[in-house]
């Protein structure tokens, strides 16, 4: 078989695996030998570049990051759905429905008659009489995510642009294909260019791993899967949305000349799924409101057994036709609506309040609930974020306290139910040690969380660890809790530069313990083959970009997005190192708490050991020229400084920094007289008073449109 032919045949069989495994769920083969075809794949593609085809699996992530996401326009504007909240208001659309189906059939009857003003035809006496008893629609799951239009063109991907205000949205083509679920290329012989469209979506497991990485750092969570997905998928950097394990379900075609061929919405589903597109396989036509009604109830509780969030049902007509005869409103489409399935809340008592201890020092509250049952699981923890959130809600040890599960995945702590409180219940005191070193915790003036200051602390290292190694920063697989807790207890490893000092015989003479069904406990060895293949993703992640290493540190408040900001801007190790606060505070998007954080990291002579000791490593130290984002050489804005402050209500705070970027301008993190000027949205802070104090002109936001839409 010539190179050729071999490569067509792996990207089918390849192309076909992932369609079994990401969108239908069921794989027909193990990963290990998935894993296999793909190595195959690349390799021989390595040996014929001339042979690589854009439409490749091996082409899914992009290797240089975007420097801002460019405004694309809709082919139709996309418009939001108005929502219901009882079955009273699911009824009442159903009867707009019907009487604005009446009242068109009638004006279309009395303008088709020849005798219009004398006394109208039979057919149109029945119209009058009142609105069609039934009209079918398509009931389909709410997927809690992120609205995408996506373009084919002769069948291949060429753009995926999000949502945005309805009519334009932000070219996110790179990051759209990472996600697996989305073929590169449609199974149909399509010459022409047609528009698809769906949801984005974090499948739980996802949600829940990057809210726990996010609490052991000490970061705000995610409130919902939704707006993780909107945030993962407006991330620059390709390979780092690709670790994220985004997912997605299509569910419109946007092409009238395929509409009228499908004629209803049922059909264009299973249009979509025949293109190897994902479609949410729940949907179901329903044959009049009674049941719609009775869907909507099947799956208030069935959800909970998805492995995606859902948090309601969308309704549409089902023929393309009528839907054409409603129309829309300036918001909404009057052939559709989503309904909202309420939040599940349960009582239970608490039974004690422990903290947790996280990579950067952060300790923060957890509650101890008797086990509850709820929104699918069981529940026996859950959030209570900082001491004073505690305090706010007055939360006691012994209280019987409401819970619900935030974005239906987080337990948390709504708050106490009073009338039930036992007597003599105390007000919950933050501990005065940490409770795995006993080193004196601290909590400085302007924060809301107390600190574990002690960087030799167990707690602290073992979870520093986990995020050094987790898939978002160096991408250690193989390099998990479990054995980073048998490391540490060995004493193998005291920092993150001993990690690169590990051997494979080292490794293989680790135990694990595990219980089998009748409750015996099995000590295995950890084994040559699983201690050389830790050793070789070791090895691998030297090589790792400069912004992984960056966020993998753990230095506070310093995320993914602002490791890749520091990293391009910087260049290196050296050159970060090097900054002054001011150089950091005029860094886009680094504002004066990230920048004292970041200084104060550098300053400490330990942190300073750390990087030397990775550098001798071989770890890669330095962004190559070549892959650092350029600014415009020369744009409108060109040598102008912006500072963005308050909530803007036509775009984001990442659209506006990057409508200036986009423009030649700079975005500074806080306001000096180097300042051209400060944008000002709704609720601004103290920038607004310090951009007063020193003559900095303000923009409104009506202004600050009228230089980036020039």
């Amino acid at each position: 078989m010539t190179p050729a032919a071999r490569l067509d045949e792996l990207r089918t069989l390849i192309r076909h695996h992932e369609e079994r495994y990401y969108v239908l769920n069921d794989p027909e083969i193990a990963d290990v030998e998935f894993d296999a075809l793909m190595k195959e794949l690349e390799r021989l593609e390595a040996d014929h570049p001339d042979l690589v085809t854009a439409d490749s699996p091996t082409q899914r992530v992009g290797g240089r990051p975007a420097a801002a996401f460019e405004s694309v326009e809709h082919a139709e504007p996309m418009l939001s759905l108005d929502n219901a909240y009882s079955e009273a208001e699911l009824r009442a659309f159903d009867d707009r429905v019907r009487k604005g189906l009446s009242a068109d059939l009638t004006r279309s009857a009395l303008q088709e008659s020849p005798d219009v003003g004398r006394t109208p035809p039979p057919d149109v006496g029945r119209t009058l009489s009142g609105p069609p008893d039934l009209v079918d629609y398509v009931a389909e799951l709410k997927i809690d995510g992120l609205s995408i239009a996506l373009t084919y063109d002769k069948g291949l991907l060429v753009r995926g642009a999000t949502r945005g205000d309805g009519v334009q949205g932000e070219n996110v083509t790179p990051n759209v294909r990472t996600i697996r679920a989305i073929p590169l290329r449609l199974q149909t012989e399509r010459g022409e260019t047609v528009e698809v469209r769906g949801e984005v979506y974090l499948p739980r497991k996802a949600f829940e791993r990057i809210n726990r990485e996010r609490e052991e750092a000490g970061e705000p969570l995610f409130a919902n899967p939704r707006n993780a997905a909107a945030g993962t998928m407006r991330n620059l950097e390709p390979a780092l949305v690709a670790s994220r394990g985004l997912s997605a379900f299509l569910y419109q075609v946007v092409d009238k000349a395929e509409a009228s061929a499908l004629l209803t919405h049922g059909a264009t589903l299973e249009t979509l799924s025949a293109w190897g597109l994902p479609v949410e396989r729940h949907w179901r036509r329903c044959h009049g409101i009674d049941e719609l009604v009775a869907f909507v109830e099947e799956w208030a509780d069935k959800r909970r057994t998805l492995e995606f969030d859902t948090d309601g049902v969308v309704i549409k007509l089902d023929s393309l036709d009528q839907r054409e005869r409603l129309g829309a409103t300036s918001k909404f489409p009057r052939w559709a609506i989503a309904f909202k399935f309420p939040a599940e809340q349960k009582t239970t008592r608490l039974l004690r309040i422990e903290v947790n201890v996280g990579r950067t020092g952060a300790v923060t509250p957890f509650a101890v609930l008797e086990p509850v049952f709820i929104a699918g699981s069981t529940i026996s923890m859950a959030t209570l974020h900082n001491a004073d959130d505690v305090a706010r809600k007055d939360v006691r040890v012994g209280d019987w306290v409401l819970v619900e599960k935030a974005g239906d995945v987080i337990p948390r702590v709504v708050g106490p139910v009073l009338s039930k409180r036992p007597p003599g219940a105390q007000p919950w005191q933050m501990p005065a040690v940490c409770p795995r070193c006993g080193a004196a915790l601290h909590r400085p003036d302007d924060e809301v969380v107390w600190r574990c200051e002690n960087t030799s602390c167990p707690a602290r290292l073992q979870r520093g660890l986990e995020h050094f190694a987790s898939r978002s920063a160096m991408n250690i697989e193989g390099l998990g809790e479990s054995l980073i807790a048998q490391l540490l207890e060995r004493q193998m490893v005291s920092d993150y530069a001993d990690v690169y000092a590990l051997t494979s015989a080292g490794l293989a003479d680790l135990t694990s313990t595990s219980v089998r069904s009748d409750g015996r406990e099995i000590q295995r060895r950890f084994g040559d083959k699983n201690a050389a293949k830790v050793i070789a993703e070791i090895n691998r992640s030297r090589s790792n970009e400069l912004w992984r290493l960056v966020y993998g540190l753990g230095i506070r408040h310093v995320g993914e997005r602002v490791a890749q900001v520091l990293a391009r801007a910087f260049g290196s190790v050296d050159a970060l190192g090097a900054a002054t606060v001011e150089q950091l505070r005029e860094t886009p998007e680094i504002g004066p708490i990230l920048a004292q954080a970041v200084r104060e990291w550098l300053d400490e002579p330990r942190n300073l050991a750390l990087l030397g000791r990775l550098k001798a490593a071989g770890l890669r130290m330095e962004v190559p020229a070549e892959e650092r984002a350029a600014v415009p050489a020369y744009g409108p804005l060109t040598g102008k400084v912006y500072v963005l402050t308050g909530t803007l209500t036509s775009l984001t705070r990442d659209e506006a920094a990057a409508a200036i970027e986009r423009l030649g301008g700079r975005v500074s993190g806080s306001v000096s007289r180097k300042t051209t000027a400060v944008v000002v949205g709704a609720d601004a802070g103290s920038k607004a008073e310090k951009a007063r104090d020193l003559g900095v002109a303000m923009l409104d936001e009506a202004a600050f449109r009228a230089i980036i839409d020039a």
